[in-house]
């Protein structure tokens, strides 16, 4: 039996976005550094002269376009209009300080590869061509040749594709017209694709405790990630948890407490001492991230018999689960490697939550799908349980556990699979979450369709090289990864 402990204003009637809203505005978001987008537009100076009235409408269309992306919440670094390939130059070195996650090009009308080139060899950013002509088609009838050269962008895209291959520089191009929404969700998709690239390039990865023994598919070698996006590893032991919890005070503790049961729906299984520890860990958690300034944590200890670093695992539940929905993806079972696909899942949606495969439902064609321990509360599709458990399945402890299931709608898996080669991967697959009996063991729970038999399902999956844990966030965003993997320089799969 469940007992509603929320107060007056808990969303609990809501649509399940607006509980989600109302329940993280309960919580500090994590603040990150926005995504740092460069700008170069251009066009061959040799038509200045010739046709006076082309350059002031390629410029009135180069702002257009800077003012598109500055609404995207994007921090713009507008290296100006290039005529030449000595401004080219000049372009480059501006955006090489700039340090930015993603460069476009906009190619206004023709200009020559060697104009462009130097900014993707000496920037060391991905970069985008876009070429926009300013409407659907030319008035033919109307038009001369100064007219015309203003709908040329599309004339150099392949030389500028050409050269990219010849100089070893992954080649990516969006070709519209200037106010084309169709062309502009597909740039979006690239802009939120370099959010992934800006989140995992500077994230720093807190690893506490030790690997979950015999689970070789989640050991990931430490330097893989440093070397694949530039982020760092930060090895933490429990002591560093058992130091912060030892400092937190009555006061703090009830303080979380309260915050707890305006967010979660407390079930009669949760014991008060229970709930008190696993408030005091949160606190103390909360401390951990900040002294460290980490964005995810991954941890995992066993313990014995009741000790204290037992206690300790036992209890990171509640607080996992909270700094989760801040935007800071804490997992168990060591999962780094998840953690780092969860960052990558919020970057361009909602959500990130742990998962694995419970079961299937043949019969429904479904996939069962959850995990024990922190839940990501912005896939909830209503107030999240707290249900006290006198043992952790798999694990040694007890205490408070976090239960939910996902909001009904489409989903997308992510998982960072890592080859012999030591290489890692997006691998994603998209489904929908649909209702019927879910367990209610203090799990977060969904039935996934996939619209295919949920065996033969697995065994594609399975094949990947996936691992067992990965992302579930609310919404198809396979594309949103495969653009990311693309600027992240990493492989790309999907089910």
């Amino acid at each position: 039996m469940r007992t509603t402990t929320t107060d007056s204003t808990s969303p609990a009637t809501e649509p399940a976005e607006d509980r989600a809203a109302a329940l993280l505005g309960l919580l500090p978001t994590a603040a990150g550094r926005p995504t740092r987008i460069g700008l170069v537009s251009g066009g061959l100076g040799t038509y200045w002269p010739q046709f006076p009235g082309l350059l002031p409408q390629l410029r009135e269309s180069a702002g257009y376009v800077a003012r598109r992306f500055q609404a995207m919440g994007t921090e713009v670094t507008d290296a100006g209009f290039i005529s030449d390939a000595q401004e080219g130059a000049a372009a480059a070195e501006k955006l090489r300080r700039a340090d930015c996650d993603l460069i476009v090009l906009f190619l206004t009308t023709y200009l020559t590869s060697s104009m462009v080139l130097p900014i993707a060899q000496r920037a060391n950013t991905p970069v985008l061509v876009i070429d926009l002509q300013p409407t659907a088609k030319m008035d033919h009838a109307a038009f001369d040749t100064g007219a015309w050269l203003a709908y040329c962008g599309q004339c150099p895209v392949p030389e500028v594709g050409n050269v990219f291959r010849r100089a070893g520089i992954p080649f990516r191009s969006v070709s519209g017209w200037l106010r084309q929404e169709s062309a502009w969700r597909r740039i979006e998709q690239w802009i939120r694709a370099a959010h992934v690239r800006a989140a995992l390039r500077e994230a720093r990865h807190g690893l506490m405790g030790h690997l979950y023994p015999g689970m070789l598919d989640v050991s990931t070698d430490l330097t893989l990630l440093p070397a694949t996006f530039g982020s760092h590893i930060e090895v933490l032991e429990f002591d560093d948890l058992r130091h912060r919890v030892e400092k937190v005070t009555d006061a703090e503790t009830r303080e979380r407490m309260d915050l707890a049961r305006k967010i979660f729906t407390l079930d009669d299984t949760v014991a008060e001492g229970d709930f008190a520890w696993g408030a005091t860990v949160s606190v103390a958690l909360d401390r951990l991230v900040d002294d460290f300034g980490l964005d995810t944590l991954a941890y995992y200890h066993r313990g014995l018999d009741g000790e204290q670093h037992e206690r300790l695992g036992a209890g990171m539940i509640l607080g996992a689960s909270l700094l989760t929905a801040r935007g800071i993806p804490a997992t168990g079972e060591y999962e780094l490697r998840t953690t780092v696909a969860q960052l990558a899942s919020q970057s361009v949606g909602d959500g990130g939550s742990f998962t694995e495969i419970q079961a299937l439902n043949f019969e429904d064609g479904v996939v069962e799908m959850g995990h024990d321990g922190p839940a990501n509360l912005a896939v909830a599709s209503r107030n999240p349980l707290l249900r006290g458990l006198g043992v952790y399945h798999g694990k040694r402890g007890w205490g408070v556990s976090v239960e939910c299931d996902v909001q009904h709608g489409p989903v997308t898996l992510l998982g960072l699979g890592q080859d012999a080669d030591g290489s890692l991967s997006f691998i994603t697959s998209e489904g929908r979450v649909v209702p019927g009996p879910l367990l209610e063991i203090g799990n977060t729970t969904s039935r996934v369709d996939f619209g295919r038999d949920p065996g033969e399902w697995v065994d594609e999956w399975s094949a990947t090289g996936v691992g067992h844990h990965w992302s579930l966030s609310v919404g198809h965003h396979a594309a949103d990864h495969k653009a990311a993997a693309s600027l992240l320089g990493i492989g790309f799969r999907s089910v």
